[in-house]
Order: C-alpha cells, then structure tokens, then sequence
C-alpha cells in the first residue's frame, strides 16, 4: 500500500490548481519547505507570498485577496494558524464570508518529536466553533487533493487540516469527494466506526480484526466535520447498537462531539470516542505517540466491544 502525507499531497494539488485558475494565491508563515507551499512558489512564483512568522497578518492578508476577487490559500502549521489567528479567522474571515481557505498542517500528535506545544489537538474545535467555517479532514493524499479543488469552487471560508506523516493510501483517483457527505467504507450491523484523518484506516483494520470474531461492523470516513452528514449519522445509529469515534484529536469539542450531538438530538444511542482524552501532546515518533495515546485500531476493537457489551 503506497503512503503519502496529506501534506504533500496539498502541494501537489496546489500546483495541478494554479495552472487551471490564475485567481489561485497561496500566502504562507514561512514554513514553505514543511508546509510544502513551496512546490508552488515554484512554478507561479509571481502568485505565492511569505507573510514571515506573522500567522495574524498571514490571515488578514489573505482576506485582503479574498475581497479582491483572488482565491486564497494561507498555510502555516495547524497550533499557528488557528491558535495564534484564531480572532483574525473568526473576526476578518468568518464574520464576512470571505472566500479564504485556511489549510494547516503538522496537525495532531503524529507532528511527533516537535512536542507537545506544536501538537494541535484543539484545532477542530476552535474552527468548527466558528459561524460560516467549513471544516473538513483528508483521510489519505487522494482525498486531500480533491478537496483542495473543491476547496477552490467553493465560496466561503474553509479550514482543511492536514498532516505531517505519510499516510496508506485508501481511495482509488476515481474517488469523488463531496463537501458535508460521509462516505461508508464498510458495511455492518453489529456498531459503526466514525473516523475522520489518518484514524479512517485505523478504523478499517479494525472492522476485519473484529470481522474476524463475527462482529460485523460499519466504517464511515466522515470527512466533513462541519457541516457534518447528520443524515447518515442517524442513519448509523438507527441501523447499529453503537457508535465509535475515532480522531487524531482531542475528545472534547471534535469529530466525537459532533456525532454525539447529532445523536442526542436525533436518535439516542451510546457513543464511545478513540481520541486524546483531555491532555497535551509530548515528544517522541509518531508511531510511539499513537500507541500511548491509544489511537490504533487496538483501541478501536476495545471501544467497540465495550459498547456492544
């Protein structure tokens, strides 16, 4: 299985965009080199500008193109862009709509040896808190650069997260991503898993380690947090007795909150989450972080049989 990190993925489609859409600007913090915007100051040097290490003026820049007419991308890493900017996005962007697409990377734990103060567990709760922001996650390279096209016909302010580890591969080119839709990727009856980032692939190696027990489980990748599938949510928790979520974030405030109010509001059912339970991120690889924060496909076999007994 080939691996790729959304990251790259990001840079790549950028440039594929650029040469079909001249009103396509990409602004970054100067992390060009990490946030791989750099493959476009490449190929359309005169359309890329470094703001510097100013993530508030990188941001109010952006909503200046934006109100001219361009489509901006403004990158930076995930902690800076919606930590640091967080009253320019809420105040410059969302509060008038502008077509501003905020595309943040080194999200979640797996920025690894960067530590904890650059590990961004909050990030889908700040901007999904936000009015007019649209919020989505690629789970593999192939869905990324989707939504970055359709990020770009899209009108509104967008916070694409994006990650810093290469990711297994899941959709096939021919994938057709759609902004507020859930996409099964398993069928079942016995629980269903929502997952969202690199938690979706983890959420399939979970359904056949539990296919294997005879629980049959549903794997939805809801890539879209805000606005969320609602339908296919209650769908899940009319059809199963239970409902995981799985999230390279934090528990509170992320994909799982969002499922549980859809679910509360609609349709009761229990709800068990796979995320980072209220604590900062630390130093180590990837790899050692995801195994102590439990966010695995072990953990995601436990929480389902916790729910189901």
């Amino acid at each position: 299985m080939s691996k790729i990190a959304t990251r790259e993925a990001y840079g790549k489609a950028l440039v594929k965009l650029g040469k079909i859409n001249d009103d396509v600007v990409v602004l970054d913090a100067d992390l060009s080199k990490s946030t791989k915007t750099n493959d476009f100051l490449k190929a359309y040097p005169n359309r890329f500008f470094n703001m510097g290490i100013a993530e508030q003026n990188l941001v109010g820049a952006a909503c200046g193109f934006a109100a001219a007419g361009k489509i901006p991308f403004a990158s930076t890493f995930a902690m800076f862009a919606t930590g640091r900017a967080f009253e320019v996005i809420r105040n410059s962007v969302c509060y008038p709509k502008l077509n501003v697409k905020i595309c943040a990377t080194h999200a979640g734990i797996t920025v690894g040896e960067d530590g904890g103060s650059h590990q961004s567990v909050e990030d889908i709760s700040l901007m999904r808190s936000i009015p007019n922001m649209t919020v989505v996650v690629p789970a593999d390279g192939v869905e990324a650069e989707k939504m970055i096209f359709a990020a770009a016909e899209f009108n509104g302010p967008m916070y694409v997260r994006l990650g810093r580890s290469a990711v297994p591969t899941i959709f096939e080119e021919d994938y057709n991503f759609e902004i507020g839709k859930g996409v099964v990727l398993r069928d079942g009856n016995d629980a269903t898993i929502i997952a969202c980032g690199i938690m979706v692939n983890e959420a399939i190696i979970a359904a056949d380690m539990l296919k294997e027990e005879n629980i049959n489980v549903r794997v939805i990748n809801m890539s879209t947090i805000k606005p969320i599938d609602t339908e296919l949510i209650i769908k899940a928790a009319k059809e199963t007795k239970a409902i995981i979520t799985a999230e390279e974030h934090s528990i509170i405030g992320g994909l799982g909150s969002a499922v549980s109010e859809v679910v509360s509001e609609n349709h009761p059912t229990i709800v068990k989450k796979v995320g980072v339970n209220d604590s900062f991120g630390e130093s180590g690889t990837p790899n050692e972080l995801l195994e102590k924060y439990g966010l695995n496909a072990k953990n995601i076999v436990e929480k389902v049989k916790e729910a189901l007994n």
